[in-house]
């Protein structure tokens, strides 16, 4: 009997170790570590938070973007672009760059034209009834009304916009714009001009 037993024993004991000895299915692997972040560990996302509020105050001095005038057309010359923007500029506090010295801001502008429709209203309109506040002679009591004429109309206006950009990183500062009835002449062209640019720099600084 224990004979027996003992050869059990030792069947089983080869049967586990050919089973060890056979193919196994699974094979391990391993796969490159990923690269190291570009940023350190603690490194804060700053456009999660608002920009920096800017010191307008810090800039005093102005010269052209690009060293060019503003485009002129044959509604108006870069000239006379360039003198409206400068005496508006010159308002608001803002003064040329000397010379061999760098501009804190610098500045560029447009001027286009565009047609408007305008409508008006005329309350004198068309009159019915047979009076107001009086009796006719059958003894009834008269009433008149009114209905409002509308007129549509076009405008050709000046339409300007400014943009001032700051000389250090190129970062765009401020921008403005603003209209005016287009003249018929130089002189209301010129009129024109001067109120459109100051009236784009009437919100410069922002608060």
């Amino acid at each position: 009997m224990n004979r027996a037993v003992t050869l059990m024993f030792s069947v089983a004991a080869l049967l586990s170790l050919a089973a060890c000895q056979s193919d196994n299915p699974y094979s391990a692997s391993s796969a490159p570590l990923p690269p190291a972040p570009i940023q350190p560990a603690g490194h804060v996302d700053l456009s999660a938070y608002p920009a920096p509020t800017r010191d307008y105050g810090h800039y005093r001095s102005w010269s052209w973007a690009n060293k060019q005038l503003p485009a002129g057309s044959a509604w108006a010359s870069s000239e006379m672009i360039s003198s409206a923007l400068s005496n508006s500029l010159d308002r608001a506090g803002l003064r040329p760059v000397q010379t061999g010295k760098a501009a804190d801001l610098l500045v560029s502008a447009s001027v286009r034209l565009e047609t408007r429709l305008r409508q008006s209203y005329d309350n004198g309109g068309v009159y019915y009834g047979a009076g107001s506040g009086y009796y006719d002679r059958y003894d009834r009591y008269g009433a008149y009304g009114s209905v409002p004429i509308v007129r549509t109309y076009q405008e050709e206006v000046a339409v300007v916009r400014v943009d001032f950009f700051d000389s250090r990183d190129g970062q765009p500062v401020w921008s403005g714009n603003a209209e005016a009835l287009s003249g018929s002449d130089e002189s209301g062209r010129s009129k024109a001009l001067r109120e459109a640019m100051n009236n784009a720099l009437a919100s410069y600084p922002p608060n």
